[in-house]
């Protein structure tokens, strides 16, 4: 199974090359449009979706193991980043990781954070969190 990451938004934005060496790429990795409009219709809440492509999703919690960790640190950093570039003051994007297949599952929590005025180190993002990032 694999762990994938999803981003919801209310504009359409343009998916990376899908050979980029970027840590963060935006286009189908893991997912079908199966799965894609299931995430869609059961978390998000806004028109667009995309799978976030890092060869894994991104889960920071207590129980995610210190490697995986860092790593989705240096990922969320990196979307926020990405994201920032298309929002404008105002408006926000949301993300969700789980299981392929875990899509229509009920979530587990929710969190509101500013886009880039968050301290990484003190988020929690199990899996199955919808985190709606705000400009």
């Amino acid at each position: 199974m694999s762990l994938a990451g999803y981003i919801g938004c209310n504009i359409a934005i343009p998916l990376s090359d899908p050979d980029s060496n970027d840590l963060i790429v935006i286009g189908n990795c893991f997912s079908s449009k199966y799965e894609r409009q299931n995430v869609k219709k059961y978390q998000f809440t806004t028109p667009y979706v995309y799978e976030v492509s890092s060869d894994w999703g991104i889960e920071i919690s207590k129980s995610t193991n210190t490697s995986t960790s860092i790593e989705s640190k240096k990922k969320l950093i990196r979307l926020c980043e990405i994201m920032d570039n298309y929002l404008e003051k105002g408006d926000f994007f949301e993300h969700y990781t789980c299981w392929i297949g875990e899509e229509r599952e009920e979530r587990s929590s929710d969190l509101t954070l500013k886009l880039n005025k968050f301290d990484i180190n003190q988020i929690e993002m199990p899996e199955k969190t919808l985190v709606r990032f705000e400009k």
